[in-house]
């Protein structure tokens, strides 16, 4: 019994010793923060008020969890009914009146991410992707084409973070008189805190300069509270809109689909969902992508982060779990407005550590859009054609977008028919590739890929014009060689090492 009873006061001793150092850290926070604000200007302080207000609940919750957030019993497949086919829901066909439901919609492409892995500066949304046309572009290309087909008005809002908003803006001006609105919020801006002291980096409110390192955008989770704080939540629901189509502006695939639009607003059983996420069949490529499953009676996503160690690999599985998450999303405006009103949107935080130019370890607490999908009622999961996921993270990717293996109509991509299977090739291109300048320079022109399964290319290589590439073809220029495939060359099933210089006499 004293053994039981020293042993149960130690734990209360120590749960109670952790609460004070909880406690504590978050007055050292709330002092940290409060200094930052008082160097804040009058024009500035009202929405860096709001900035802070949301980390200090992000980080008091940061504080309060334990370990992985999820307990790995309690996780189920979905229920069968959860996840409805695609097929089925196509089959339904379209009403005659398909404008006046498309005049609900709201196109929202997240547009916090800036090119730097892909060796570019600025907005990623305005790489150039295909004949000239940036990733923005295209989005609008698409929707001004939705417009002119149905005589509608489908606005398209872009979420910028404090580090694309001010080069966004400069670029929206071309689009003035393109039969698209086109509106802009920012998300929030947070402070990175230092790993060791659980503190603040920044000194001050400015993020220009040597403080550029000291802030960062928090993943788009925060479209709910950033989209509701701005105002522009409010106006289109005053509009009559209804729904939002939310997906990364990196995924070509994402693009307003009227059948899934049709079974939101028109829904066989009369009950409307307030989120649906579209889900596809995973491949080996995509083992680390987030999954819908059951938990607790809920639809719930659950991302790779989140994942006991000793179950990544369950998690992985390609059998146990079939599908991942696109991110493209259908959320009720509607819904969102309730449940931001009552701080009702509960999303798993995401703890990204990051090291500085300077060695300096910090973190960043994030959230992500789709964990939301358990607060809302009615959710569902639509299993999509792998069509609809088509992310340009890589230049690989950006290979894939640029050959003949698609053809591009209205801003959209679709598949060529000459393609004679709907999978598209496996691109590994090596790093000297990685940068999209370097890239470019490394293909007079793109490949005929049209019968290419893989593609793998490592070291310095180039490709002349007209080159065609079938079957699996892998090219790998040792250190300090260099291999140039000539122009119009057809390589099928082939394997090329070594040094090969073509020399124009």
């Amino acid at each position: 019994f004293i053994q039981d009873f020293s042993k149960a006061m130690s734990q209360a001793g120590s749960s109670q010793f952790q609460e004070v150092i909880r406690q504590e850290l978050e007055y050292s926070m709330k002092v940290e923060l409060d200094k930052i604000l008082a160097t804040a200007h009058s024009n500035e302080i009202e929405h860096t008020k709001k900035d802070l207000e949301g980390f200090k609940k992000l980080f008091h919750r940061f504080l309060q969890e334990k370990g992985p957030s999820v307990d790995w019993g309690k996780i189920q497949r979905p229920p069968e009914d959860s996840i409805h086919p695609y097929e089925k829901i196509k089959a339904r066909g379209l009403p005659d009146n398909i404008a006046s439901v498309l005049n609900k919609l709201v196109v929202v492409k997240l547009n916090g991410g800036l090119g730097t892995s892909m060796g570019c500066k600025g907005p990623k949304s305005l790489i150039g992707v295909r004949n000239e046309n940036t990733f923005l572009d295209l989005t609008v290309q698409q929707i001004e084409h939705l417009n002119k087909s149905y005589n509608t008005d489908v606005p398209l809002v872009l979420m910028n973070s404090f580090n694309t908003d001010d080069d966004t803006k400069k670029i929206l001006q071309k689009y003035s008189h393109s039969r698209v609105k086109i509106y802009t919020f920012n998300q929030s801006r947070y402070p990175r805190i230092n790993k060791e002291t659980l503190l603040p980096i920044a000194k001050d409110v400015s993020y220009s300069g040597e403080n550029t390192e000291c802030w960062y955008p928090p993943g788009h989770g925060d479209i709910y509270a950033s989209f509701y704080n701005s105002g522009l939540l409010d106006n289109l629901i005053a509009e009559g809109k209804e729904y939002i189509f939310v997906s990364n502006i990196d995924n070509l695939g994402a693009t307003v689909d009227l059948y899934i639009l049709n079974h939101l607003m028109n829904p066989p059983n009369g009950k409307r969902c307030e989120f649906v996420m579209e889900v596809t069949n995973k491949t080996r490529a995509d083992v680390k992508g987030g999954t819908l499953t059951q938990y607790e009676n809920k639809l719930r996503l659950v991302e790779i982060a989140q994942v006991p160690k000793a179950h990544v690999d369950e998690f992985k599985s390609v059998s146990k779990f079939k599908i991942f998450n696109t991110n493209n999303l259908w959320i009720a405006l509607s819904a969102i407005k309730r449940l931001q009103e009552k701080n009702a949107i509960d999303m798993e935080i995401i703890v990204n550590p990051k090291t500085l130019d300077g060695g300096l370890n910090v973190i960043q607490l994030e959230t992500a859009v789709g964990a939301a999908i358990k607060s809302f009622e009615n959710s569902l999961g639509i299993n999509v054609p792998r069509s609809r996921f088509l992310p340009v993270k890589t230049t690989s990717d950006l290979l894939l977008v640029m050959s003949n293996l698609y053809s591009l109509n209205a801003g959209s991509l679709t598949m060529s028919e000459k393609r004679e299977f709907p999978t598209v090739p496996l691109v590994k291109l090596g790093s000297s590739f990685t940068k999209v300048q370097d890239y470019l320079r490394r293909f007079e022109s793109i490949p005929d890929m049209l019968e290419l399964d893989h593609l793998t290319v490592s070291g310095d290589v180039t490709f002349g014009k007209n080159v065609s590439l079938k079957g699996t073809v892998i090219i790998i220029a040792n250190h300090g060689d260099r291999i140039d495939i000539p122009a119009g060359a057809l390589l099928e099933n082939k394997i090329v090492s070594g040094n090969l210089r073509i020399l124009d006499h």
